[in-house]
């Protein structure tokens, strides 16, 4: 059985465009999507950056939702920081009523829950050298992030909560009981009920990029878990591997549920696919120099970048593991990622300068893969 795709989209500004036509291409990619048999469309929370749309994932999920009818539409990840566990609930569980069974709600946590005079430091690795496992190109992980500050000033302007030891699991707990049969404070008589969220027909899942406290709590809570590939390949085997130690039947799943992302660019050939992913390289070091992600840029103006030995270094661990090539050359890495991961559903995020090109993308692989397409009648 062919192992199930499905998308992640940023809603990616490029150079010369705006965040409104990023919208509507999202809506466009999740329609095109769905037709080539993609079984997901998920999207981010990103604030304040100039390349990126996709900050107010409930009401881009509404309306992806609206404007599609069978692919099932989540995100990854709505930030708990930044959101209250009943405002989480309640918002997806509105979509999921108008939307019932096609509604993911993942969540996630963010390095800017930090308490007062802390900065965000990366996870410390025993690797400082490139592994293969299983033929998966494992790199060490990157140097810490060059503006830490930046991560303060913005925890600050989202009101985000400092996080404590256990807060996380807590928090996922309290929306799981939104959605069951009420959330009973300590010391309560009776348990509080969402008319909203109460039954509503939604799944739950957990997104994490280390093997800390995201992976130990999906697999504790028994709840479906996306390991973050893309953003942090150095820590994937360690994450899967803590996700699955941690697992616990629930009356969610009975057994581990894995998703493993990917960043892919496809053309028809390798060398028009590495041209078109030529940004990719200046887009992430605008994020890891702390500036988050710039307009999307040409692949000449790529091309032009100045790069030095550390700029290269800050993004060294994403080019080696951005997946790009013809269809057969991607196809056959994607299979060294699910082998690698025992993924049981890989997760492809695509951003190109055109849209077309984007577009075309998912469509060569959806061809490759073997997707099925959507009958007609269902698009």
């Amino acid at each position: 059985m062919t192992t199930p795709l499905s998308v992640f989209d940023l809603s990616p500004i490029t150079s010369g465009s705006d965040a409104s036509q990023a919208l509507r291409n999202s809506l466009d990619l999740a329609r095109e999507t769905e037709a080539l048999g993609f079984g997901r469309f998920w999207v981010a929370e990103h604030h304040l950056v100039p390349g990126v749309a996709s900050s107010a994932p409930a009401a881009l999920v509404a309306l992806i939702a609206a404007a599609t009818s069978t692919i099932r539409v989540g995100s990854a990840a709505v930030l708990l920081g930044n959101h209250s566990p009943l405002s989480a609930a309640d918002h997806f569980a509105t979509i999921a009523r108008l939307h019932p069974g096609r509604i993911d709600l993942g969540l996630g946590r963010t390095a800017t829950r930090l308490k007062s005079g802390e900065v965000p430091t990366r996870p410390k690795s025993p690797f400082t050298e490139t592994r293969v496992v299983d033929g998966l190109v494992v790199p060490p992980p990157p140097p810490q992030i060059a503006d830490p500050e930046r991560f303060t000033r913005l925890g600050a302007l989202l009101h985000t909560r400092p996080s404590e030891p256990g807060q996380y699991l807590a928090e996922l707990q309290t929306i799981l009981d939104f959605l069951g049969e009420g959330h009973q404070e300590p010391g309560a008589t009776e348990p509080v009920h969402s008319a909203v969220a109460a039954g509503a027909d939604l799944d739950v899942w957990v997104l994490g990029s280390s093997p800390g406290e995201s992976a130990r709590a999906a697999g504790e809570l028994g709840l479906p878990f996306g390991a973050n590939y893309h953003v942090a390949p150095s820590a994937i085997v360690e994450t899967v591997a803590a996700y699955r130690e941690a697992f616990r039947p629930s009356k969610h799943l009975a057994e581990p549920y894995l998703v493993v992302s990917a960043d892919v660019v496809v053309a028809p050939t390798d060398a028009e696919a590495r041209r078109l992913a030529a940004g990719y390289g200046p887009w992430v070091h605008s994020i890891r120099a702390g500036r988050g992600a710039i307009e999307y840029p040409t692949p000449e103006a790529a091309e032009a970048f100045a790069w030095t030995e550390a700029d290269r270094a800050h993004v060294a661990d994403r080019i080696a593991t951005q997946i790009v090539g013809d269809p057969d050359t991607v196809a056959e890495r994607l299979r060294i990622l699910q082998t690698a991961t025992g993924a049981d559903e890989l997760l492809i995020t695509t951003v190109t300068h055109d849209h077309a090109d984007r577009v075309r993308s998912y469509r060569l692989l959806a061809e490759r893969w073997g997707l099925a397409p959507a009958p007609e009648g269902t698009r």
